[in-house]
């Protein structure tokens, strides 16, 4: 995911951008983006590219030329298209690419497969269903540790007690099955 939109901006259909990237300078020239309207990607050309502080935009997509069009696409998330993203080192991945993969603890082995993963702005997570339990991984350099394409994995090392966090939870929340008579 590249970001979302925020709100509209003036009277001609301008939109602000929220660029939820490392390096928003990056994507000045961008020339069309995707917008997730009801689940699907619906594409459009970029007009005009404004970066402003705090990785927000202003930005025209045409034939988004009113400010009742451009209210209806605020806060959709916007997506770029695949064909437009730098090809990346081999120990490194896109999120979007992870989806599926099998997570692999270099300690434990096979721990389950990557369900999800959450952008939030302090913390990036991988969503991980560990045997029917869903556990977070903090997405850090010293925990997730690469991706491999070729076999859908994910490296990691877990560090003590994560797992437990969540397996313990889980099983401290199972109904107790004794008769109490």
């Amino acid at each position: 995911m590249l970001g979302y939109i925020v709100k509209s901006h003036g009277t001609k259909g301008q939109l602000m951008f929220y660029l939820d990237v490392d390096y928003p300078e990056d994507y000045e020239d961008l020339e069309s983006v995707f917008v997730e309207i009801k689940g699907e990607l619906v594409p459009y050309f970029v007009e005009n590219f404004n970066l402003q502080k705090q990785s927000r935009a202003i930005v025209q997509l045409e034939e988004v030329d009113t400010m009742e069009k451009a209210q209806s696409l605020v806060g959709s998330p916007l997506h770029m298209p695949l064909d437009t993203l730098e090809e990346l080192e081999d120990d490194q991945f896109y999120y979007h690419e992870i989806k599926g993969f099998e997570v692999i603890d270099e300690h434990r082995g096979r721990l389950g497969v990557v369900k999800e993963v959450y952008s939030v702005s302090t913390q990036n997570l991988l969503v991980l269903d560990h045997n029917g339990i869903e556990v977070l991984i903090p997405i850090v350099e010293d925990i997730v540790l690469k991706a491999d394409r070729k076999k859908n994995q994910v490296l990691v090392n877990l560090p003590d007690g994560l797992l437990e966090v969540y397996t313990d939870t889980a099983k401290n929340n199972e109904p107790d099955d004794r008769d109490e008579n």
